[in-house]
């Protein structure tokens, strides 16, 4: 849940009383009060913008109900309009107390009344003193001075078809910051469009980075709707907003608690990065924050599989778009593109390829060596299809899929470590394989208190025993009691039942099962 600071509710009371008391008297003294009071109704009016901005207009007013009354006194203030920011947070404030959606005619009315204050501070702002050059700009726009900027407010939607290519650049760039309070507004989203798609004549950006990081803000908290295109240009001519905009998906992510990876990957859609991430430089960007991430989180299956699920996403976006031309292909690396029956052979292919790097010691050093694992990571779907085919596999083909699953685990190990990683792998598929195994054998397995083994090798072994136990005959019934990990079980659970989606596998018994365990395991937490 978003946090925003709070607004205790008699600071509106004092405010509004203090505001109709300097709006009755105009002498020395209430000039000097206004003065005094001013550096803490700006933080008073911060406090309540940082809360606006994460409610809509409805519940603003319901939680605030003198709001309106108080922004529509400050606003004719000109002692509180002309102090440091305060203009600029009372018209943030006012926009995001605007109704995008008008359900009744007292919406409407206040949608006109919040314009109309627009309007007001919009005259009675640098603009309108024509201190930054403004007054050719609104002739050229084909407006005189006192229509302008009612007409801009109402209208604004008819400045899609001005013709940016009729000012210089530096004009430009004021028209962006002079978006930057009305940015919330529907009708001012045909000029911001017009204005991210803009490039100018020289190599220099003629966007504020003001404008930049407000609309990427505003569109991640999805407080406006921009097509692909200008999300695409934003992101391409601003990378820290690009930057941004990953790390709060990846937040998003970790800290949303979705019931499959359906929701997973339409969070990761709605980002609207697998699409920019077609464009290489893009693509380059987000890759490179995925890997810090799973550097710092030492690899952990919950980052790993974002990494998998938002590499389908960005192959997926990468197939529609007919126009872009790539040499890579994706049909190598991704399970759905191959019939099951060549699954083991693909595998002994991958096998192969990463035992080469490996060995190869003229290439051997940690770079390579991670960026092979970090490539096998974006298509981890085949280590679970690995443990799944080792259940089944003849003992010819046993150490080749153990020896993929021990690089997937732990890449870093040398040879002495990856034998011993195998040998108890092979111990473990032994045990499982007994026909007198019994729960608190499981358990034992299966317990991260007294495994005294590395890390990687714990989920290693516990991604055996829980496949074996999903896709043996019986031991589903005993796969919850068998693991203390729940978290590891429920994403193990998911991307099982997610690639199972992807084949379209409806009616097999695996299937029934994944979803009762699943169902299960959500009553447990």
């Amino acid at each position: 849940m978003a946090q925003h600071t709070a607004v205790p509710k008699l600071s509106f009371q004092y405010w509004l009383d203090k505001a109709v008391e300097w709006g009755q008297t105009t002498t020395l003294e209430s000039q000097q009060d206004v003065c005094l009071q001013l550096p803490k109704l700006q933080e008073f009016l911060q406090q309540i913008y940082e809360s606006l901005k994460h409610m809509n207009s409805t519940t603003a007013l319901q939680r605030f109900p003198l709001i309106g009354q108080l922004l529509g006194r400050l606003c004719w203030n000109p002692f509180v309009v002309g102090y440091d920011e305060s203009q600029k947070t009372l018209m943030w404030c006012l926009c995001y107390l605007y109704s995008n959606e008008p359900q009744n005619p007292v919406e409407l009315k206040a949608n006109s009344w919040i314009l109309s204050l627009l309007c007001h501070l919009l005259s009675s702002s640098e603009w309108g003193a024509n201190k930054v050059g403004t007054g050719t700009f609104i002739s050229a726009l084909g407006y005189t001075s006192a229509d302008y900027y009612s007409k801009l407010v109402k209208n604004v939607s008819n400045l899609n078809f001005f013709h940016f290519s009729r000012v210089s650049d530096d004009r430009v760039n004021v028209v962006s910051l002079f978006c930057v309070p009305l940015i919330t507004l529907p009708d001012v989203t045909p000029l911001l469009e017009a204005l991210l798609t803009y490039h100018g004549g020289g190599s220099q950006e003629v966007l504020s980075s003001e404008f930049l990081e407000a609309v990427n803000e505003t569109f991640l908290k999805k407080k406006i709707a921009l097509s692909e295109s200008a999300i695409l240009s934003l992101w391409l001519r601003h990378l820290p907003s690009l930057e941004k905009a990953t790390l709060h998906l990846f937040a998003r992510l970790i800290s949303t608690q979705t019931s499959s990876l359906e929701e997973v990957a339409c969070i990761i859609k709605e980002s609207l990065l697998p699409q920019a991430a077609c464009h290489p430089p893009i693509f380059r960007i987000v890759d490179e924050i995925f890997k810090n991430a799973l550097m710092e989180t030492g690899g952990t299956p919950e980052v790993m599989t974002i990494i998998q699920v938002f590499t389908q996403c960005f192959i997926q976006a990468h197939q529609k778009d007919n126009k872009q031309v790539s040499k890579f292909n994706f049909s190598s690396y991704c399970f759905p593109d191959l019939p099951a029956t060549l699954w083991s052979q693909h595998l002994k292919y991958i096998t192969d390829m990463l035992k080469a790097i490996i060995e190869d010691k003229s290439i051997r050093s940690y770079t390579d060596l991670f960026e092979s694992w970090f490539l096998f990571v974006h298509f981890g779907e085949w280590a679970d299809i690995a443990v799944e085919q080792l259940l089944k596999s003849e003992d010819e083909s046993s150490d080749t899929l153990l020896w993929l699953l021990a690089f997937y685990y732990n890449p870093h190990s040398d040879k002495e470590q990856r034998t011993q990683i195998l040998v108890g792998c092979v111990a473990m598929a032994e045990s499982i394989y007994c026909t007198t195994l019994s729960i608190t054998d499981l358990q034992a397995a299966a317990s991260t208190k007294t495994d005294k083994r590395q890390p990687c090798t714990k989920h290693l072994v516990r991604h055996l025993l829980i496949s074996f136990l999903l896709f043996s005959s019986g031991g589903h019934k005993i796969v919850i009691l068998a693991s203390n990990t729940t978290n590891e079980v429920f994403g193990l659970l998911i991307r099982t039942a997610y690639r199972f989606n992807q084949l379209g596998i409806k009616n097999e018994r695996i299937v029934k099962l994944v979803n009762e365990l699943l169902q299960e395991l959500r009553f447990m937490d």
